[in-house]
């Protein structure tokens, strides 16, 4: 319980704070926009270059860590998948929106803040290293899945390619790219520009989790209420189930496996909404999960950092 109260809770007060203040036209929906913008376009990418410049990158990547998060990213998404399409009978395209749904944890907005409070800013180390392949990970295997059962339109190849251009203008995935380069090279940047850079990553993930809150005022949860409860649980249970499974065969150490858990157990991201609408198949579905999913994340998150210990 204590864990509930002095870690998970502040992280959802601050959305709920977010939540309040867009229901009460405090913050308009062009102020959320921005708000998220400047978190998601400047201040966490910034964040990000910073982590990955002082990372021991060869100590972070390990690949039982990755392998053991990944597992259960695509137990999510094959559970997900099949079973909107033959529990629930949904064509593939929506199991498709849907599998992506369960695949795509947040990462950034939820993971790194509880795990921060939870276990210390060194832990954070592992955590940056799953979210370094996140995006790429996710955004391929949705793309590659959705184009493989629609076969129609621009083709596999040439979507492939338009989604690999997305990625290295996104600006994540640039902060990710430029703080390994100036690791692997060597570079020593000056005082004052790491200083200022600093800076803008402490605004990052308190104005992430604010603007969060006003994003999810938009979504209501309506229809479909039963793919929304199986979608929440294999997001919430199965895909956190089979990491921690996956973790302990392979003998992840402590460190590294918590940072799997408690990432593989946060409520599905934004971006799982932003693909179901760049296809238009299960728009319905994947706000309202993300919705319930994220007010559902403050008891299972606490349940499962107790099993953590």
């Amino acid at each position: 319980m204590q864990a509930l109260l002095d870690v998970i809770l502040p992280v959802f007060l601050v959305v709920a704070a977010g939540y309040a203040a867009t229901w009460r036209g405090l913050m308009g929906e062009t102020a959320v926009e921005a708000l998220m913008t400047f978190a998601q376009s400047i201040a966490i990418p910034v964040m990000l270059f910073l982590a990955l410049t002082r990372l021991d990158l060869g100590q972070v990547f390990e690949w039982r860590l990755l392998a053991s998060f990944y597992t259960g990213a695509l137990g999510g998404f094959l559970a997900g998948l099949l079973g909107t399409r033959f529990l629930f009978g949904r064509d593939w395209e929506d199991a498709v929106a849907v599998g992506f749904l369960c695949l795509f944890s947040n990462s950034v907005l939820l993971g790194l803040p509880i795990s921060e409070r939870a276990y210390g800013e060194p832990s954070l180390v592992f955590n940056y290293a799953i979210i370094s392949m996140h995006a790429p990970f996710c955004y391929a295997v949705g793309i590659m899945a959705m184009e493989g059962v629609r076969a129609r339109g621009a083709g596999l190849l040439r979507t492939s390619g338009r989604v690999a251009s997305a990625l290295i203008r996104n600006p994540l995935v640039i902060g990710i790219g430029l703080g390994a380069l100036v690791n692997l090279a060597g570079i020593t940047l000056p005082g004052a520009v790491m200083d200022g850079a600093g800076l803008l990553a402490q605004a990052g993930l308190p104005a992430a989790l604010f603007g969060l809150g006003g994003v999810l005022w938009r979504y209501k949860p309506e229809g479909d209420f039963r793919l929304i409860a199986y979608a929440v649980a294999v997001s919430l249970l199965l895909h956190p189930l089979v990491t921690w499974s996956m973790g302990h065969l392979l003998a992840v150490e402590p460190a590294p496996f918590r940072a799997a858990v408690v990432t593989a157990a946060m409520a599905p991201g934004i971006n799982a909404y932003l693909f179901a609408n760049m296809y238009g198949r299960a728009k319905r579905v994947a706000a309202s999960t993300v919705l319930v999913a994220t007010c559902m994340c403050v008891v299972t998150a606490w349940g499962w950092m107790a099993v953590l210990g």
